[in-house]
């Protein structure tokens, strides 16, 4: 590992987030979290980790909330809501929260920070975003939309902040064995059908890790989904036909 950094995470205290926050503070970054379970940041500020409690989709002040962190070498987004249904069976508030939660949150934030690391010369976000961005799915609409539109966000911004010593990394899981999957589809359904294809949070933390130290463009999990996306972005048509059966989760 190079020299400890100063690491923001937010959603911090579940899934990801929270294995990932542990494993950084035990190699020796100085670690400052967000969340909103009161319980785990406490937890976590019992380790030396510096626990903020945040809902970042509520109108605040950052420079007030960030002002003791200042401004960190790496910013970690894991906080993420889904709900997996069928657009007509979605309701409207479970719609605006993927929305803010996904998009809206993560893009203030780093509208916030950018000016820093402009200012200080280096910087690193990181984005943990989906597969769902690249190939979307039935009852992943709202979810997916909000992926997609991240995935975008980062592409953009990459371009922007480069000249300035900014990197901009994408992550792009399939499912993870989290309690997300739990929340986002209650039915348990989705669970079953991918149980043979859901990834392991620690190989999740893993290779954000490595791209700490190493800024990447992408990394895509697993890594044949690389593969898949592309596929569909140049046959979109025949791949929605050949998984019809694996995209329909009813």
């Amino acid at each position: 590992m190079s020299k400890p950094k100063k690491i923001f995470i937010t959603g911090a205290t579940s899934g990801v987030g929270l294995l990932l926050t542990k494993k950084l503070k035990a190699d020796g970054h100085d670690v400052w979290a967000t969340g909103r379970n009161m319980d785990v940041l406490e937890e976590l500020d019992q380790l030396g980790i510096h626990s903020i409690y945040a809902d970042l989709t509520k109108e605040q002040s950052f420079k007030e909330l960030f002002q003791e962190m200042e401004t960190p070498d790496t910013i970690i987004y894991c906080a993420g809501v889904g709900t997996f249904a069928y657009l007509t069976d979605l309701e409207e508030k479970n719609m605006i929260q993927m929305m803010n939660v996904n998009v809206t949150a993560p893009m203030l934030l780093t509208k916030y920070f950018a000016d820093k690391m402009k200012e200080k010369g280096s910087g690193h976000f990181i984005f943990i975003a989906s597969q769902a961005g690249k190939v979307a799915t039935p009852k992943a609409s709202v979810y997916a939309a909000s992926k997609h539109a991240i995935l975008g966000f980062a592409n953009a911004i990459r371009m922007e902040l480069k000249d300035f010593g900014i990197h901009v990394t994408t992550i792009n899981p399939g499912p993870i064995d989290t309690p997300f999957l739990d929340l986002a589809d209650q039915t348990g359904i989705y669970r079953g059908k991918l149980s043979k294809h859901l990834l392991q949070p620690e190989k999740v933390v893993t290779s954000i890790i490595k791209t700490i130290d190493y800024p990447v463009r992408e990394v895509n999990l697993p890594s044949y989904m690389g593969l898949t996306s592309k596929l569909y972005a140049v046959f979109p048509k025949s791949v929605e036909t050949l998984g019809k059966g694996f995209f329909n989760k009813k």
